[in-house]
């Protein structure tokens, strides 16, 4: 064990990732006799549960966003420093962040996880994922294009694939999306457009397995797809997708192979670790699963360095029941506190019991007064369980201020209906007059071009 005397220099603890597993590392040693960086390629913290809500319209991209510096200002032993770390020194105890070397005594990597395509990455062109901020902008200029493309589309089987919107996979976030979508097509814009009739729009969900939300108990599951049919969602279980091109998604349903034309698909199928998880493996001959999440001891170190911990989204944590916890907030933040506990036990020469989950429940939203809840002890559904999750996600959020514009926006959406964070930013498809000859004629072609708003 590390012991700390009066006379020697501050412990160093490194905190690499700055989400839920960081960031509550970080706060946990707020108060610590440990010296605590904390680096991340962002500068803020994302709540990244609410992302669904950027992609359609609901929140703008501050109100889920904290900046990590304002957040741990008054940690007063807490540097954060913005940066990639791009590699690993287990035996010098150094982080190499671009040109420079940063010495730690603890590590903590918490740099979560990406969407998973399950070998065809060339989909994301077409399904892009919803893991970070230019994800959620990304998903909600495609969805709100497609309409405005639709009311000016005048051939109708064109028209019917820009008002179809595909969702794959059933876990809370496709079903959070697919039923956002749902009430925006159904009711939020149906009396917005002219030579469109919204709810004309065809949403569908495509989950392989044989009920959406799989890790719920199976009555929430058959509740949450009986509130999905009831806003217009299309739910397709036991449906795997094949192939995603040229605007059409191919499916599989048993022996039955299926084509969609649709313009927006959207992806909540899979995660995978970040890299950081085959930079630990290289360095340091540490395990990894087939997701690249890395495999850790019962106190969340790696085997063979106790002084490099792994927590949230990219660690595989499989002491409790033999299945690794799953990716959600909850844990990435027990995890992220629990470390920052057990080191500074360590310095005082004493340790902790291995690492034990507290689940308290999984819940999701799946349109306005409807949701589902499942607390263990008692299984919530419909209107008390959409309160029940409106009151949660505020207290989860980090800073007062985002829970108080939150709040405010929600009570505010719920009275009118409306979505007032509808703007269509980033990439726009723009025309492009170019001449093609030299006797003067021209021709209009379609070019993507950068639009900062």
């Amino acid at each position: 064990m590390v012991e700390a005397l009066d006379n020697n220099p501050p412990h160093k603890v490194v905190i690499v990732g700055g989400g839920f597993g960081g960031l509550y590392a970080a706060k946990a040693l707020a108060k610590a006799k440990v010296d605590v960086t904390l680096i991340d390629k962002r500068n803020f913290h994302l709540f990244q549960p609410l992302l669904y809500q950027v992609a359609t319209g609901t929140l703008s991209p501050a109100d889920i966003s904290s900046p990590l510096r304002a957040v741990l200002s008054k940690s007063k032993n807490t540097q954060v420093l913005l940066g990639e770390v791009n590699d690993i020194d287990p035996e010098a105890q150094e982080l190499v962040m671009g040109d420079e070397k940063i010495p730690y005594d603890t590590l903590i990597v918490a740099t979560g996880a990406k969407h998973s395509y399950f070998g065809k990455d060339n989909w994301e062109e077409f399904a892009p994922g919803l893991k970070t901020v230019e994800d959620a902008i990304e998903m909600r200029r495609r969805i709100f294009t497609a309409f405005e493309a639709a009311e000016k589309e005048k051939d109708p089987a064109k028209r019917r694939a820009w008002l179809t919107f595909v969702v794959v996979g059933g876990g809370p976030t496709g079903v959070e999306l697919a039923g956002a979508i749902a009430e925006l097509a159904y009711k939020t814009l149906k009396e917005d457009f002219r030579n469109i009739d919204t709810t004309e729009a065809q949403v569908i969900l495509l989950e392989g397995l044989d009920r959406v939300l799989p890790p719920f108990a199976p009555e929430l599951s058959q509740e949450a797809e009986i509130s999905l049919k009831q806003l217009g969602v299309v739910v397709k279980t036991k449906t795997l997708v094949t192939n995603i091109e040229n605007d059409i998604v191919t499916l599989k349903q048993g022996e039955e192979i299926k084509e969609i034309a649709s313009k927006t698909v959207l992806w909540a199928a899979g995660v995978k670790a970040s890299a950081m998880g085959k930079v630990l493996a290289e360095r340091t001959g540490v395990e990894c699963d087939r997701a690249g999440r890395v495999i850790v001891e019962s106190d969340l170190s790696i085997k063979g360095h106790s002084n490099i911990f792994v927590v949230g989204d990219l660690a595989n944590f499989s002491h409790q029941n033999g299945k690794p916890l799953p990716g959600v907030a909850p844990v990435a933040k027990q995890e992220g506190e629990y470390v920052a506990a057990l080191v500074q036990k360590r310095l005082q020469g004493q340790t902790l019991p291995a690492f034990n989950y507290t689940d308290k429940g999984s819940l999701a939203m799946i349109g306005q007064n409807a949701a589902v809840v499942d607390l263990g002890f008692i299984k919530l559904k419909g209107f008390f369980a959409w309160l029940f999750w409106l009151v949660i996600h505020i207290y989860f959020l980090i800073e007062f201020d985002n829970k108080l514009v939150v709040m405010i926006q929600w009570v505010w959406n719920y009275v009118t209906r409306n979505r007032g964070a509808r703007l269509i930013t980033g990439q726009e498809v723009a025309l492009e007059v170019k001449a093609v000859n030299n006797n003067g004629h021209y021709q209009a072609t379609e070019k993507r071009l950068p639009v900062n708003v």
